[in-house]
């Protein structure tokens, strides 16, 4: 059986750097190394490319980039030969990879950017494409999209900087409360729920610190629930999960820390409605071309209806995370989920 080198990224220029490492951390702990040997690509916040070859703890610890474990490196867009060009004190190694693992959250990692490097370079992604990151990081078109599809989304309105004198009105026919979101970020990074008028100018001010375009989307009531996709042609679907809140919506702290939150799998829903829900959740993966796998969220609200949110192509991948959590809960350990995803690449 063939041994496949893996380019494992991990780090990158993204307010979600540190989640990254926790991830990445997590993904190479669990990598069959009878089956693959992870080839390590650290990014800088900074965008420095390097290839890593100390202790795998230190990426969790973040004390990974540093001159003993690090030399400068690249892709190299040879298609030939496609590999990793590592500066060594005397010449340029290459190593060659047989597929590319971007384990990068948010920006510059998850939105089709590294995705667009190795597709020209001809190395295999695990994960989505150039197209489906793209879209799925911009949640106006990500919404659109799912639309035409037949899937119910919030109602919204997106504003750039020279329209942000138009919002005051865009709120009064959304109503409040509503939420303030950029349209290209992750991890909740930049949004703000919107409970009256005098908090709308602060909320679009945050915003904006993350992306040149917001959207000013109304409040669905009800609740979070996601579902974790796995395949290209033929789906494997695990089992949803339902986000408790005890009070404010799921913002970066809760994600991270569930202070006041918690997560039911499989979600508290009928057994209808649940395959209602992975009937959806499948065709907005479609719709939006994704491949490999990804985590897609809707809203149940309290009408009964499913409302699409966002897809994450990268979801965070900790053995705890939700979609390990979510595959766990139908039979599939956290090393079958990334065996799998790798040979959906590998195997083309």
């Amino acid at each position: 059986m063939k041994k496949y080198n893996v380019a494992v990224l991990f780090g990158g220029c993204s307010p979600e750097y540190s989640i990254s490492l926790e991830s990445a951390h997590a993904v190479i702990t669990h990598m069959d190394r009878a089956r693959y040997s992870p080839v390590l690509i650290g990014i800088s916040p900074k965008g420095n490319w390097l290839h890593f070859t100390g202790a795998v703890e230190k990426i969790k610890l973040d004390t990974w980039n540093n001159p003993d474990d690090c030399a400068p490196a690249l892709v190299s867009p040879d298609r030939d030969a496609p590999g990793l060009l590592v500066q060594t004190t005397a010449d340029m190694e290459k190593i060659p990879l047989d597929a590319a693992f971007p384990v990068l959250h948010g920006r510059n990692g998850e939105d089709g950017t590294v995705q667009g490097l190795f597709e020209l370079a001809g190395i295999p992604l695990v994960g989505c494409g150039v197209l489906a990151s793209a879209l799925c990081m911009d949640k106006d078109r990500a919404h659109k999209l799912a639309q035409a599809a037949g899937i119910t989304i919030p109602f919204s309105t997106v504003l750039t900087k020279k329209a942000r004198k138009d919002a005051f009105a865009h709120a009064e026919k959304l109503g409040y409360p509503l939420f303030v979101k950029p349209v290209r970020a992750g991890s909740s990074y930049g949004i703000t729920r919107v409970a009256e008028r005098g908090e709308l100018s602060a909320a679009m001010e945050l915003a904006f610190e993350y992306d040149d375009h917001i959207i000013l989307e109304e409040a669905i009531s009800g609740f979070e629930v996601g579902c974790a996709v796995l395949g290209n042609d033929t789906l494997t679907v695990g089992e949803l999960d339902e986000i408790e809140l005890a009070d404010g919506f799921f913002d970066f702290t809760e994600k991270y820390t569930l202070k006041t939150s918690a997560i039911h799998v499989p979600a508290r829903i009928s057994p209808a409605k649940t395959a209602e829900m992975k009937e959806a959740a499948q065709r907005i993966y479609k719709a939006l071309g994704c491949q490999g796998f990804a985590r897609v969220d809707m809203f149940l609200d309290k009408a009964g209806r499913v409302v699409f949110n966002e897809v994450n192509t990268i979801p965070g991948f900790t053995a705890h995370s939700r979609y390990p959590s979510m595959m766990k809960a139908v039979g599939m350990s956290f090393e079958q989920v990334i065996s799998n995803v790798i040979e959906l690449a590998v195997s083309g």
